[in-house]
Formats: structure tokens, sequence, C-alpha cells
């Protein structure tokens, strides 16, 4: 019923996740089949993939448009896309753009990753943009997603892309440099101190590629990006000054 293009970390959390109900086909573009067999699903070819009713793309971003090709001859007529990219209007538009107007298409971003939906759904969040599918349809995955513990947020790509570059990209941007500053465990800390570590530390399980990626595609997150910039630098030049005034 399911289809999987991808096996990476969070395609092997959703295949997990699925298989524990439905029938689950996946493919990786290199041999893992021991490894996907392992969470219950199955290993198939692309062509196999397609032929599900409902098809996840689990690819990164920068990928995406030329899986979209490659898979929309072997798409059923009456199939449903659903993505879950980090960000929104990019992978919206190449969907409608690209794929058969007789395929529905659902655009989703899962707000949490392999380490903290490890154990559980529960009270996680997912953010769904209504693109091209019959309000029926939506509405009972919308139900099975809450019946998973999930909470579900509803929005326009363009909503999600705003919000996402302050709350998803800025948050990774801070990480990073953190990263790169060298930040590290001391015996002499902080409980805020620890709470930066733990940005760091969500922020080091993650691939260049997907920081890349969100900042790249998101048409905000530049923005957002260069305006804490400039007020970390206008600080700065305030205590250089020995500014006083608040």
């Amino acid at each position: 019923m399911i289809g999987i293009i991808g096996f990476g970390r969070f395609g092997k959390l959703t295949a997990r996740y699925l298989a524990e109900e439905f029938d689950v086909a996946v493919y990786h573009r290199t041999d893992k089949s021991a490894e996907i067999n392992r969470t219950g699903a199955r290993a198939a070819n692309l062509e196999a993939v397609c032929r599900q009713d409902i098809v996840v793309p689990c690819v990164p971003i920068c990928v995406l448009q030329e899986v979209l090709k490659d898979i929309t001859p072997l798409l059923r007529p009456d199939a449903l896309i659903v993505d879950v990219c980090s960000v929104k209007e990019y992978p919206v538009r190449l969907m409608t753009d690209i794929l058969p107007d007789t395929v529905s298409i659902l655009a989703t971003h899962p707000m949490f990753g392999p380490d903290s939906a490890f154990d559980s759904l529960e009270g996680r969040k997912i953010c769904l943009c209504k693109v091209r599918i019959e309000n029926k349809n939506y509405q009972n995955i919308k139900a099975y997603l809450e019946s998973k513990g999930l909470v579900v947020i509803e929005a326009t790509a363009q909503e999600h892309d705003q919000q996402i570059a302050t709350s998803l990209s800025l948050t990774h941007f801070i990480g990073r440099t953190l990263s790169e500053y060298g930040a590290k465990q001391l015996d002499i800390d902080t409980e805020g101190y620890k709470r930066l570590l733990h940005i760091l530390e969500v922020v080091e399980r993650d691939t260049w590629q997907l920081f890349l990626d969100m900042h790249h595609y998101n048409p905000y997150a530049k923005e957002k990006r260069v305006a804490f910039m400039d007020v970390m630098r206008e600080i700065n030049a305030r205590l250089e000054q020995g500014d006083l005034v608040d």
C-alpha cells in the first residue's frame, strides 16, 4: 500500500513505524535489503515502489526534482505523493509542475527526527500543507496521524517556510556556529549553557547537506540569518563601546 523512496535515517524511521500497520515497500539506490527487512518493510525495486497507493520520497531536497521526474511515468494514475521535506514552497512547486494532474499531492514536514522520535511519536508535531487531495482522504490521513499521538499543524507552504526559517533554519545555524566555535561540556557550566550544547548535539547528528538545503531552498532563511547576525554585531559593538544604557 505504501512505497518509500530512500532509506536514509528518516526513511528508516518512517518505514519502521508504517510497517507496524501497513504493507510497506522500500527502494534505495544501493542494496539495503537486509536492513530494510529488519524494519518489517520489504525491499523492492523502484517500479514496484511506485505502484503503491501512497508514495513517500524520503530524499534530500536537492535531488527531489530528479526523483520526481524519474518516478512520474511509473506512478499509478490515482497515486498519492507525500513529501517530507523541511521546506515546503519549493517541493510543492516541483510536485505540481512535474506530477500528472491525476496524482494527488500532500506536502508534509514531520517536526521530529530519527533521534527524538526513536521510541515514540507521542506529542511530536507534523505540519500538513494541502496541495491537491480530496478532503475525505486528507481527513483520514490527519485522523490517522493524530491517532498515533502526533500533533497536526495545518498551514500553507508559505506560512510554513516563513516560520520554519526561524524555528529550524536559524536554530541549526546557531548550532552549527557553536560546533565550529568548539563549544563543549565544561565542569563549570550553567543550565543555559547545557541547553546551548543540546542544540549543538541535535544539529551535529544531521548531515551538512540537510543544513545546506534548509537554507538554500527556504526563501526566508537568509533574511532571518542576516538579521540575526546584524543584531549580534550591534550587541558586540555596544559591548566594545562600554554602552551602559539598556
